[in-house]
């Protein structure tokens, strides 16, 4: 059995940080796919990529009724995959939805956001993890400051920076109601929490992070690094992030809710092995362990 070496050391004693040891773009140029050169090269440089208008309106109506559909269904609510607020006691997300949904198993297939992470990762990819996050109004709790590829890395096993996000607004991402905030250019630099990982650290970490997250003097240097972009559009536009990409949301004290459709695409060369610090693997439905591509 061959044993991977472990190029991103985290959960050790003290914090750590290691420059990134990979491409973040990894295909050639002129690979096909709907991102120009100049989309790619933002991507490789910021960590991100906003697109307008990736799903159009009506199709942003069906999902919003499947979303509906599926927060009233008892089923969904008693199913292990359905993350409860603490506080509210109403559903935060719902994983694997590609499994759970067929119309969202659709959008995970759909070329304009599938093709944008191949294009990406230079090679067929495959759903490492996919749900629906939602933030009604009035109090709905937000994601801590955290690097995904830490998590990924160190509880589910991912070797190499080699995996890109995808989310995708269900309902206007305004500028106070809890929106996704990232740190331009901080993937470039992996962040090595400190302390060990609790076993079955994600039933408490997928209601409130806390195994895996920075200390507040490493977010003020690479606040101060990089600053920080909030971003904000219309129902139907999406973000595109690099695993390793600094991020997080506010809580929602509004009452304009903020919900969206999250999906993780890991590329079919880089699968999951053992976790690299964690004493055992998230479920299946956190982190996928079937690599069939999607097609």
């Amino acid at each position: 059995m061959t044993t991977l070496i472990d190029v991103y050391p985290s959960r050790l004693p003290h914090e750590t940080t290691t420059p990134r040891q990979d491409p973040v773009v990894w295909s050639e140029p002129g690979h096909p796919g709907p991102l120009t050169a100049g989309a790619l090269h933002s991507y490789e440089q910021d960590g991100f990529l906003a697109v307008d208008q990736l799903i159009r309106p009506e199709e942003v109506a069906r999902y919003r009724a499947e979303l509906d559909r599926m927060l009233l269904d008892p089923a969904v609510r008693a199913d292990e995959r359905a993350i409860i607020e603490r506080r509210s006691g109403e559903i935060r997300s719902v994983f694997e939805i590609h499994r759970v949904s067929e119309v969202f198993a659709r959008l995970v297939r759909d070329e304009r956001v599938v093709g944008r992470a191949r294009q990406i990762l230079g090679s067929d990819v495959y759903v490492h993890q996919s749900r629906i996050n939602v933030k009604p109004g009035f109090g709905a709790s937000g994601f801590y400051w955290h690097s995904d590829f830490e998590t990924w890395h160190a509880e589910d096993g991912l070797p190499r920076m080699r995996t890109v996000s995808v989310s995708i607004a269900l309902t206007p991402n305004l500028d106070t109601n809890g929106g996704l905030m990232i740190m331009p250019g901080s993937h470039r630099t992996f962040l090595g929490c400190a302390g060990e990982t609790p076993r079955d650290n994600y039933r408490k970490s997928l209601q409130m992070q806390d195994a895996g997250t920075p200390s507040d003097g490493a977010l003020r240097g690479l606040a101060d690094a990089h600053g920080i972009r909030l971003f904000t559009g219309p129902a139907g536009s999406a973000v595109f992030f690099d695993c390793n990409a600094m991020h997080g949301s506010g809580d929602n004290i509004t009452p304009f809710p903020r919900s969206n459709v999250f999906i993780v695409f890991n590329s079919v060369e880089n699968t999951a092995v053992e976790p690299f610090a964690a004493p055992v693997r998230r479920p299946e439905f956190i982190g996928a362990r079937d690599f069939t591509p999607v097609r």
